[in-house]
């Protein structure tokens, strides 16, 4: 294999095809970037088992095609380094990588082709768009509520579903629920899967802010491709059930304020200043007429805030972890949110005021 390519676009693939590199194996080969030089120019790929991602450099200059396998830090940070535009790799000795770029010339060993793991293929019968700067806020907007044990699978990644006119994003993580949809053009076909919370971040990451571009997803029962700007990224799914959250978002309520969602994240952010651990050193909202008063005490000091609402219902006096409240209040879109409350053992809801975008959820602690 011999070929020349941009840096900067070489750079550009290998940063994307890295996000799907495994850190932790004892299988040397998927610690690899695989090279593919063909007449139509360079694809880089990265493969861990769980995720895949392919990335195509177009306009390389192939010389002589081939495959080749290349650790994956070391020809980054090689390729980073390199002072020059045109970088030539050449593997005419099979064993290992020449790369040349200005006045640098690395050799360095190399892997065998063929034992890297191919992608799943994905039949593409049926596809679906989502805008790639909405399919971004959905994630970032709810990931922080996937579960990290492991003892419950279908909870370490998050519920996609498309259905009608709309695509939901769902994570809970059995303390809080985080959800969000976004409207698409009508589907005839529909679809329910749970996707790893590894591939939502690093999908995220790849997703561009421009609200012309276009997600091209395709599902079946074991994995679901995401084409994103040239670059196919390939993941396994979760098997099993997701719990049944939509009882769990009642429109009924004992205690409702209306609140600047700024003003209140603030306040809640101060109080946590002399809190070393939220989980045992919760904040309490005392819930009057026309305020909250949010106070913290720990054996460093105490905090008292004071934030303006206009609120319905009971005085309510209730506790919580304050960062899974933050959590939720910075991922909503609006000035002002509304917060149902039934109790002071009974979970929060947090949406807006006019429609139902986005809930979350959030469960209380015991004061």
């Amino acid at each position: 294999m011999k070929l020349t390519c941009n840096k900067e676009e070489l750079l550009e693939g290998i940063n994307i095809v890295s996000k799907a590199i495994s850190t932790r194996t004892t299988m040397p080969i998927l610690e690899c970037i695989l090279l593919s030089a063909e007449d139509k120019g360079l694809t880089l790929t990265g493969n861990d088992l769980e995720i895949g991602i392919k990335s195509s450099i177009i306009e390389a200059d192939v010389e002589k095609q081939g495959k080749t396998a290349i650790e994956a830090r070391l020809f980054s940070e090689i390729i980073k380094r390199l002072n020059g535009n045109e970088v030539t790799i050449d593997t005419s000795d099979e064993k290992t990588a020449k790369i040349n770029c200005g006045m640098s010339e690395f050799t360095i060993v190399i892997q065998q082709a063929e034992d890297f793991p191919s992608i799943p293929e994905v039949e593409k019968d049926f596809k679906y768009e989502i805008k790639q700067c909405e399919l971004k806020k959905m994630i970032t907007q709810t990931i922080f509520s996937v579960a990290a044990d492991e003892s419950k699978p279908v909870l370490t990644g998050e519920l996609f579903e498309i259905k009608n006119d709309c695509a939901e994003i769902v994570a809970v993580d059995g303390f809080r629920i985080s959800y969000r949809k976004t409207n698409i053009e009508k589907q005839e076909n529909t679809s329910k899967v749970i996707v790893p919370a590894k591939t939502m971040r690093e999908i995220s990451r790849i997703l561009s802010d421009d609200e012309n571009a276009e997600t091209e997803i395709f599902i079946t029962d074991k994995h679901i491709l995401f084409s994103i700007n040239g670059n196919t990224i390939v993941s396994r799914l979760i098997e099993g059930d997701y719990i049944k959250y939509e009882q769990t978002f009642t429109n009924e309520y004992k205690t409702k304020i209306t609140v600047n969602n700024d003003d209140l994240i603030s306040a809640l952010e101060r109080a946590t200043l002399i809190s070393r651990d939220a989980k045992k050193m919760p904040v309490k909202l005392d819930i009057s007429s026309g305020k909250i008063v949010i106070t913290a005490q720990t054996e460093i000091g105490k905090a008292y805030e004071e934030v303006g609402c206009i609120s319905e219902g009971d005085e309510l006096k209730i506790a919580f972890n304050p960062r899974f409240l933050i959590e939720a209040l910075k991922a909503c879109d609006d000035e002002k949110v509304c917060i149902h409350f039934n109790g002071s053992l009974s979970p929060c809801i947090i949406k807006p005021e006019e429609n139902e975008n986005y809930k979350y959820l959030v469960l209380p602690l015991r004061m």
